[in-house]
């Protein structure tokens, strides 16, 4: 049975703090006098709502069962995207409910696309409220309630396990609320020092934050329209979102072995990290290699530095740019469509499929031949000298054919939905929607093509926008939480 009481009780809760995190941005609107007309309400809304989540769930139990669990985290994203898009409405920069919804839930699954093609005219409230839909939505909306609400303590283990990504999750402690807690204290160490060391670099203090909760939950929405190399004319700033781009790539339990326990040697041992690195660096000699050839004359220094950039930005699914690399070379093109679709490490922030999966998939190619030459041969799949039981197996199996599916059903329906009739562009290519629908289950923000870090989205149709907002959810809950609320199994009372 599924106990809607409950799923009602921490929705309610959910939505106090949506209303809490928009109190914030009403803070910053009156910091810069920008007056109270784009938050208070659906500030007001959210508060109502939540307060009738709670008053309906009297006697509701504690009892959270796995079902319960999916429907609260699929909810959830919608709800808070619904919500929060009424600030763009209200201000009238986003010019229709498909857009608001677009650029919403791009901030909440921390995606970085963007409809808004002058973001140096927005209000500074809305601009903060871009970033701290990503910096939430990062981390995970339930993972951080679970985080601050200890006392919520309904069935934190099913949100968990149904809202984390990657195949394999590695505990920290047994408690999964004292986890996450940690590990959070991770993700706010991280977005702390980011933001000091944007200010050593030059940047000032309202760019330095809004870049940094960008940064550190790898979304990519900016505060200019700008790219970066454009606007500040600082290789520092740039190695420095390039630097903590990748470490927030990489799985948060790792580094909180590594940085509060010390155990180097676990963090450069781990093969998902030695998967991320290999892309990395190979992509990143790739691309500083082809640009050199293309350009004789071009600096091997500003090759190197845009190099480790873009392959970072586009792997970790950050989506920050600082050159327009849909200008380079086209046999640059498959290698920057690889690395976003292969993404970084799992218990990160980032998107894509996961270096985990490629590990894995790794060894079972390799066993696969192993059995071709000695058929009898017993070969588990083991990462990190650990086997890897066969259930993992299978449904990684299933994930890559749901993840595949997904991108090509995607793209082809987007190139049949194709933009604005009444735009400049009435028609687009598979290459463009292909990129498109890449960009978005892998939560990475710019495209290929017209798409790319130049332009925005604001020229794609309303369906089209409803499809990439779709892609960009299943994406970001790794599509099981919500394939399988559409299975009839799934509703049945047994």
């Amino acid at each position: 049975m599924i106990n809607w009481k409950l799923i009602s009780r921490v929705l309610g809760f959910l939505l106090f703090i949506e209303a809490g995190l928009m109190m914030l941005c009403q803070a910053v609107c009156w910091i810069y006098d920008e007056g109270i007309r784009d938050f208070i309400p659906p500030i007001l809304l959210a508060i109502t709502l939540g307060a009738i989540g709670v008053f309906l769930s009297q006697h509701a139990g504690k009892n959270m069962g796995r079902k319960d669990g999916y429907i609260v985290v699929s909810l959830v994203w919608v709800l808070f995207t619904v919500i929060g898009m009424l600030p763009f409405l209200f201000d009238g920069s986003v010019p229709d409910v498909a857009s608001a919804f677009f650029e919403t839930i791009s901030g909440f699954t921390s995606t970085g696309a963007t409809i808004i093609d002058d973001l140096d005219s927005m209000p500074k409230g809305l601009l903060f409220w871009r970033s701290v839909t990503q910096w939430i939505g990062g981390i995970g909306i339930v993972f951080f309630t679970i985080a601050i609400l200890p006392a919520f303590g309904v069935g934190e283990v099913k949100l968990f396990a149904a809202e984390s990504t990657g195949p394999i999750y590695n505990k920290v402690h047994p408690r999964i609320s004292v986890a996450v807690r940690w590990i959070g204290g991770v993700y706010v160490t991280l977005t702390i020092l980011c933001i000091l060391s944007l200010q050593l670099c030059g940047m000032d203090l309202f760019d330095a934050v809004n870049y940094a909760l960008c940064t550190t939950a790898t979304g990519g929405y900016g505060t200019h329209s700008a790219l970066l190399n454009d606007y500040y004319h600082s290789p520092a700033i740039e190695y420095v979102l390039t630097f903590f781009m990748f470490i927030s790539g990489v799985n948060y339990t790792l580094i909180y072995y590594t940085i509060l326990k010390g155990k180097v040697k676990k963090f450069f041992g781990d093969a998902e990290l030695r998967t991320y690195l290999i892309i990395v660096l190979g992509a990143s000699a790739v691309c500083t290699v082809t640009l050199v050839i293309n350009d004789p004359l071009h600096d091997l220094e500003l090759a190197i530095r845009q190099s480790l950039f873009t392959v970072i930005s586009l792997q970790t699914t950050t989506g920050l740019a600082t050159f327009d690399y849909t200008i380079w070379p086209v046999q640059l093109m498959p290698v920057l469509l690889f690395v976003m679709f292969a993404g970084a490490c799992s218990g990160s922030t980032s998107g894509g499929f996961k270096c985990v999966r490629l590990s894995i998939i790794y060894q079972v190619l390799k066993n696969e031949f192993t059995h071709i030459l000695h058929p009898r041969a017993i070969t588990p799949v083991r990462l990190n000298g650990t086997i890897i039981h066969t259930n993992v197996v299978q449904t990684l199996m299933g994930f890559v054919a749901l993840f595949v599916g997904s991108l090509f059903i995607g793209a082809f329906v987007l190139a049949l939905s194709g933009v604005d009739p009444n735009d400049v562009r009435p028609h687009f290519d598979y290459y463009e929607a292909f990129g498109l629908a890449m960009s978005s289950i892998s939560n990475v923000g710019p495209g290929m093509g017209y798409y790319g870090p130049v332009h925005s989205w604001a020229i794609l149709s309303p369906t089209a926008k409803y499809v990439c907002s779709f892609l960009m959810l299943i994406g970001r809950l790794e599509i099981f939480p919500i394939v399988i609320l559409f299975t009839r199994s799934f509703w049945k009372k047994s």
